[in-house]
């Protein structure tokens, strides 16, 4: 079955210390590109945010993290965009190829829903980390679900994908989406302004600024 016979589910994975307007930003670009280009209808959208044993520097705690990206969620205009909390809860870190097989598993119920990763340039760049993904889960991940990359300042998918022969192999389930208005607007950067006392107006939605100024979030970065 053709991309474009099918509705497209698009799962963003990540951390979500806070979510942000270009996180948003991700899933308008996503929708447009693939029903202009590709004809076909984006029935969903869901924000995964990573579980709290990734232990990253300066991680919010996951219920923070979770209440932030559904205050996001319900600025953005879609019915349809959901955060799922089922990564969150788990009580270590799962691989990204592992959360694709539980959404699919809900998605298989109808077999009209296509499941992809949505992402920046960064991620699909980072797959030639050595020792960060293994080419198992590449191979899933793009293989059997396919990704949607939306161009980053600095990156370069089409070049990256021509030097990798295992993608050049999977390109066809690879979109690539042009970012037309550079953002540069990062969580970092959302984090760092608030350590040193900075706005972040227009940077997150007002909702989850009012949020981290209530809980007191992000001040010792």
């Amino acid at each position: 079955m053709s991309i474009s016979s099918r509705r497209i589910v698009l799962l963003a994975c990540g951390s979500f210390n806070p979510t942000t307007v270009m996180h948003l930003r991700l899933f308008e670009l996503a929708r447009d590109h693939l029903r202009l280009e590709k004809n076909c209808h984006v029935a969903r959208g869901i924000i995964s945010p990573t579980s709290d044993a990734y232990e990253k520097k300066g991680l919010a705690a996951g219920h923070h993290r979770v209440a932030m990206a559904r205050l996001a969620a319900a600025t953005s205009g879609w019915d349809s965009l959901v955060v799922d909390q089922w990564e969150v809860d788990q009580p270590k870190w799962t691989e990204t190829a592992k959360v694709m097989r539980h959404f699919q598993t809900e998605l298989d119920k109808d077999s009209q829903l296509k499941l992809k990763l949505l992402c920046g340039g960064d991620l699909l760049e980072s797959f030639a980390v050595p020792n960060l993904w293994s080419e198992e889960d590449i191979e899933e991940i793009v293989g059997r679900f396919g990704i949607v990359v939306i161009t980053r300042a600095g990156s370069n998918p089409t070049d990256f994908i021509a030097k990798s022969p295992q993608l050049t192999r999977l390109k066809e389930n690879i979109e690539i989406v042009a970012n037309l208005i550079p953002n540069d607007i990062s969580a970092t950067s959302v984090r760092e302004s608030i350590s040193k006392g900075l706005s972040i107006k227009y940077l997150t939605p007002d909702p989850v600024i009012d949020y981290i100024k209530q809980h007191n979030l992000y001040k010792s970065q």
